[in-house]
């Protein structure tokens, strides 16, 4: 069964930090693209970044130089490091693990960041 687990997600205050997890399972995660998107409220779910299985990382022009994303294949984790944080970083951050080859695509439950002061 497959299950993508995220955690992390809290309120912080402007300029703060946060860093969240991913925890997969029941797929080779060293396969897999992974991803995080995430939805504010009343908008519609976007890319925030993403971590090849080459480990080429890839971010949305707002977040690059304040996100970080890696993965660890042993521990099929995926991280999003967060720095800087904005208010506009308010939001539902979502897991995602891709395998175009076999159209597999799979999403987490999210985990909610809020950045208010």
């Amino acid at each position: 069964q497959v299950q993508l687990v995220e955690s992390g997600g809290e309120l912080v205050q402007p300029g703060g930090s946060l860093r969240l997890s991913c925890v997969a399972s029941g797929f080779t995660f060293s396969d897999y693209h992974m991803k995080w998107f995430r939805q504010a409220p009343g908008k519609k779910r976007e890319w925030v970044a993403t971590i090849l299985t080459s480990n080429v990382s890839l971010y949305k022009e707002s977040v690059e130089g304040r996100f970080t994303i890696s993965r660890d294949n042993a521990k099929n984790t995926v991280i999003l490091q967060m720095t800087a944080l904005k208010p506009d970083d308010t939001a539902v951050y979502y897991c995602n693990a891709q395998d175009l080859r076999i159209g597999a695509d799979y999403w987490g439950q999210g985990t909610r960041v809020t950045v208010s002061s």
